[in-house]
């Protein structure tokens, strides 16, 4: 057994499972799902995500702070689940940390599904999902 911390090797293995899979599912169904909001070339906010099969897993959501509670996040997640439906998706699933947006996700319709517990250190890391 030898350490190897380097990015090259993360990905060489991260291939390997890719490979493995493919075996088993068509992995070009997975489609990359990205918004943004932009004002004058300056993002105000962002979505990103992808969409497999049954599912939109989202990754990340980011509002400026000078442009929360206006509804930029709201629409970008109405936008992504609306655009979800129409890749046949059924379900969304996310995480967001006990410092950021579980509030917001529950005003959205998210229910809690699962929760980690001292994650990294001491919060929480709250997995949430949504039926479509």
């Amino acid at each position: 057994i030898k350490p190897d911390n380097s990015p090259e090797f993360a990905e060489e293995v991260k291939q390997q499972i890719v490979n493995f899979n493919a075996q088993h599912w068509d992995a070009s169904l997975r489609q990359p799902l990205g918004l943004k909001i932009t004002a004058n070339g300056e993002l105000l906010a962002g979505l990103s995500g992808r969409t497999f099969g049954n599912w939109l897993m989202l990754d990340y959501l980011w509002v400026a702070d000078s442009c929360r509670g206006m509804g930029y996040g709201k629409s970008l997640m109405h936008e992504a689940e609306h655009i979800a439906r129409s890749r046949g998706c059924r379900f969304v699933m996310l995480d967001t940390l006990d410092f950021q947006a579980r509030p917001f996700y529950q005003q959205l319709g998210y229910q809690l599904v699962f929760v980690q517990e001292d994650y990294p250190v001491c919060g929480k890391r709250y997995y949430l999902q949504k039926l479509l």
